[in-house]
């Protein structure tokens, strides 16, 4: 699988950063190999909520690139990730505004009908946003808001930031253990404990 990874520039960081980190560990058993872009305020966020430069054994390629083997649907890439995904870089891509290297990848991975997932950093969201979101999907797009579940009691905001990652991944089609997987409730959790047996029916025949 070759893969384009975004970083723009929305609050989630922690996203992205988990997502590469399994991918550099774990890519190269299940024939990923990445390429990796930051927008400019991709850069800062990352700064600000992680605070180290980004080190990864991808190629790395700036936001104006547009030579870019992924600027070409004639490269072959068989999916993109946006995590975090802005509202604007969303609404760019949904109206095909090609302004930047992540919006040109977003625009050919919807014309070549290859897997985009995009991992929607913003809340509350406006009509605007919401009738942005329904055209990309309706044009083929995963839109995945950073919604963290609980249901697999995590107890660490690590183990928080996987509930979404791991999501990720399943769209991706990538196996992976980073959650605990949905199973059901026993029956004593549910509250519907089978009733108890009801008593003996009394034997003796009535005078």
């Amino acid at each position: 699988m070759k893969l384009v990874v975004a970083i723009s520039g929305a609050s989630g960081a922690p996203y992205a950063k988990r997502l590469l980190d399994f991918l550099a560990a774990n890519g190269e058993k299940h024939g990923v190999s990445v390429d990796l872009v930051f927008t400019q305020t991709g850069k800062q966020v990352w700064k600000q909520e992680i605070g180290t430069e980004p080190r990864y054994p991808f190629r790395v390629w700036k936001n104006q690139d547009f030579t870019a083997p992924f600027a070409s649907g004639s490269a072959l890439y068989d999916g993109m990730v946006i995590i975090p995904c802005s509202s604007g870089a969303l609404a760019r891509i949904a109206h095909g505004i090609s302004i930047d290297l992540v919006g040109r990848a977003g625009d050919v991975m919807l014309k070549e009908r290859k897997k985009l997932v995009l991992v929607l950093r913003e809340t509350p969201l406006s009509l605007v946003h919401a009738r942005a979101i329904t055209q990309v999907i309706e044009a083929g797009a995963f839109v995945m808001p950073a919604s963290p579940s609980f249901y697999s009691s995590p107890k660490t905001i690590d183990a928080l930031v996987d509930t979404v990652v791991a999501r990720v991944l399943d769209r991706l089609g990538l196996p992976n253990e980073l959650m605990k997987r949905w199973e059901g409730l026993s029956p004593s959790s549910r509250g519907d404990e089978a009733p108890p047996d009801p008593p003996l029916a009394d034997s003796r025949e009535e005078p």
